[in-house]
Order: structure tokens, then sequence, then C-alpha cells
């Protein structure tokens, strides 16, 4: 994974890791309400709504049961260094990142 996204370190992938685990146990913690819970309903919609506005979610996807299948390299996929390489503006990730530098 360090290799593919061009990161520096192993820090990088951890605190990604540690972003979507939150992120899953607040899903799992909210899909144990009830359906109709006014903590489920607010709580929930915000947090699909803040995973659409940073592009790892898309907007078909707008349940919670989305939220727990996701996964490290969906939020690497949406760093800048990663959509540099991508889009073809660097000719690799490295590249990419001395760039954005």
């Amino acid at each position: 994974v360090v290799g593919e996204y061009g990161l520096r370190n192993k820090r990088e992938v951890w605190r990604v890791a540690l972003t979507v685990s939150k992120l899953r146990r607040a899903a799992r913690d909210l899909l144990t309400l009830e359906d109709k819970d006014p903590k489920r309903l607010f709580e929930g919609n915000a947090l699909i709504r803040r995973l659409i506005r940073i592009g790892v979610l898309t907007e078909e996807k707008n349940k919670l049961d989305y939220v727990l299948a996701l996964k490290v390299d969906d939020f690497l996929e949406r760093r800048l260094q990663t959509q540099v390489f991508k889009t073809g503006i660097a000719k690799s990730v490295h590249h990419a990142r001395v760039l954005i530098k």
C-alpha cells in the first residue's frame, strides 16, 4: 500500500486506517439503534453526507451499510497525490508528491 500510493511511511497508512475504523465504528453503533431513532437518522445522515462530500461514497450509496464496506484504499484514492498521478499530470505517484510540495 505504501508503494502503490507513494506514501512516505507506514504512519500515513495507520492514520487513514484509524479514520476508517472510527467511521466504521460510528456506523456500527448507529446500525444497532432502531430504524426510526432520531439519533440514528440525524447522525447517520450527517456521517453519510460528510463521506459523500469528501468523495469516498457516491450519491447512490447513501446507506450506513456502505459505510461498513469502506476500506483504506477508498480514502487513499481520494488523496491529492493519487489524483495528480491518475489524471496524468505526474509520471508516477512519487513525482506527484514532488509536484505537490
